[in-house]
């Protein structure tokens, strides 16, 4: 999105410039106004989300995190220094980036730079020269502090006790433990290295590259060479039993459960666990080549209460053993719809919660549970004599910075594409699927795109199907149009 932007608007600058030419009775732009046209401009703080102003900055393309943190578990401190390769989308004389912790020393190109903390989201960093437009260049950001207490958007999520830490959270996570433009339209690849006692393992996304112990200490190294969203990367270190095997498809799937649980429940989530490579092979042949490099999942011992897809490795509560597959499948399915699809803005998170939540009954449905066209009858049929609950109120396509968890955005989403399953055959709703998947692999996708990409695969007049099940405000009509077959209860 960034680059494409960024492309419009040197296009503007191009055509005055253009128009400039000689020709008979024109006179060519002065050297003033051309130089008027390149003066550097300070970067954005904001970002492109109405939902969250302050996430990510303008002026900046992230290409690489290569990310050193080292944590101290008895003090609760992190010490960190990341270096970002960056591309200036416009000519710069200063940029943010999204960090919560005091900044000590920064970088840029190897220089040093100024830099401030105008609020507690921001750093606001002045190199010594400034960066033209196109230039990929270098910042390196030093930094220390206690993540724990540090708040933004009323979160305050860091996860951490004396014996574990996970950095896992949504829609929020990067600023607590390093500097990034924080939003999914600028993925970028990543090598993490972290610090700990050497008692401890370290798990992160993609592939392990090493492991290096120096005195009581030792640094393990991961990497993920494929375009993630900051807050799809994490890093968890405590005392953690680690697996390996691979799917049928070849693809490395790493298991990590924290020895912190009780035995039961510690056996239980690895065997949960277990389950992880079949699933991603089920998905696959649902939805398209499973698009990383690596699968797998981390149970932690830490009071989270929810589950998260951070990119390769999704990390869940110590009650998975207890929950059956929905959970794994859900968090599974988010790789594809979430993590490689990623959103354009928070507003088009239906696209991943709803989809992931759709999964669920696929899956379910193809192991002996209920059909689709079943479930769908059973769950318009539960909710549509209570036509006012925010279950049919709220907009799927723009819930709300407050709302972007709702049920309604999960189940309602699900159910829309339930009925849109029931409306044009199951054959025509994995084609699909598998097609916005693979097409806009490793990409960002908005509500409106999936409705002109449903029609123009499908063939099919869908604006008033989704108008009904993602703006209508109540519950759709029982229509074969609607994909609906089952009428109201009355009273």
């Amino acid at each position: 999105m960034r680059r494409r932007l960024g492309l419009a608007a040197l296009l503007l600058l191009l055509v005055p410039a253009l128009s400039g030419l000689p020709a008979a009775g024109l006179s060519p732009l002065a050297p003033s106004a051309l130089a008027a046209e390149r003066t550097p401009v300070a970067g954005s703080a904001n970002g492109p989300d109405p939902y969250w102003p302050l996430d990510g900055n303008g002026g900046t393309d992230a290409r690489h995190y290569d990310v050193r943190v080292a944590y101290d578990f008895a003090r609760g401190v992190l010490r960190g220094r990341t270096v970002v390769s960056m591309r200036a989308t416009r000519d710069l004389s200063s940029f943010h980036l999204d960090l919560l912790l005091p900044v000590t020393a920064v970088k840029v190109n190897g220089v040093a730079a100024r830099f401030s903390k105008p609020n507690r989201h921001e750093v606001r960093i002045v190199p010594r020269r400034s960066l033209p437009a196109g230039r990929t260049f270098t910042v390196q950001v030093d930094y220390r502090g206690r993540p724990a207490p540090l708040a933004y958007a009323g979160e305050r999520n860091w996860l951490a006790d004396s014996r574990e830490v996970v950095s896992m959270n949504q829609p929020h996570m990067a600023p607590w433990w390093f500097p990034s433009n924080d939003h999914p339209t600028d993925k970028a690849a990543y090598d993490v290295r972290v610090t700990v006692p050497r008692s401890k393992v370290v798990i992160s996304n993609g592939l392990r590259v090493g492991r290096t112990v120096t005195g009581a200490n030792a640094t393990t190294h991961w990497r993920t060479t494929q375009p993630m969203a900051t807050y799809l990367a994490f890093f968890a270190a405590g005392d953690f039993a680690v697996e390996a095997s691979r799917t049928a498809a070849g693809i490395p799937s790493i298991h990590a459960v924290s020895r912190a649980l009780p035995a039961g429940a510690r056996a239980s989530a690895l065997r949960a666990l277990r389950r992880t490579p079949a699933i991603t092979d089920w998905l696959a042949s649902r939805f398209g080549p499973y698009p990383f490099v690596s699968t797998g999942g981390l149970v932690t011992s830490l009071n989270v209460g929810f589950a998260l897809e951070n990119q390769t490795r999704p990390t869940y509560p110590g009650s998975l053993g207890a929950v059956g597959d929905d959970l794994l499948v859900h968090e599974l399915a988010h790789q594809w719809f979430g993590d490689s699809l990623a959103v354009r803005r928070w507003r088009d998170i239906w696209l991943n919660e709803g989809f992931a939540t759709f999964a669920e009954r696929l899956y379910d449905a193809a192991h002996g549970g209920p059909s689709v066209a079943a479930w769908v009858d059973d769950a318009y049929t539960s909710r549509c004599t209570v036509p006012d609950d925010t279950f049919w109120t709220l907009r799927l396509d723009d819930p709300g910075a407050a709302n972007i968890f709702d049920t309604a955005v999960y189940e309602r989403g699900a159910l829309a594409l339930g009925a849109l399953q029931n409306r044009i055959g199951a054959a025509a709703m994995q084609d699909l699927l598998r097609a916005w998947a693979t097409t806009h692999r490793n990409g960002n996708v908005d509500a409106a795109q999936f409705e002109a990409f449903a029609a123009a695969r499908t063939g099919e007049e869908l604006s008033g199907f989704f108008d009904a099940w993602l703006r209508g405000g109540r519950p759709p009509a029982v229509t074969a149009d609607n994909g609906l077959r089952a009428a109201c209860p009355v009273g």
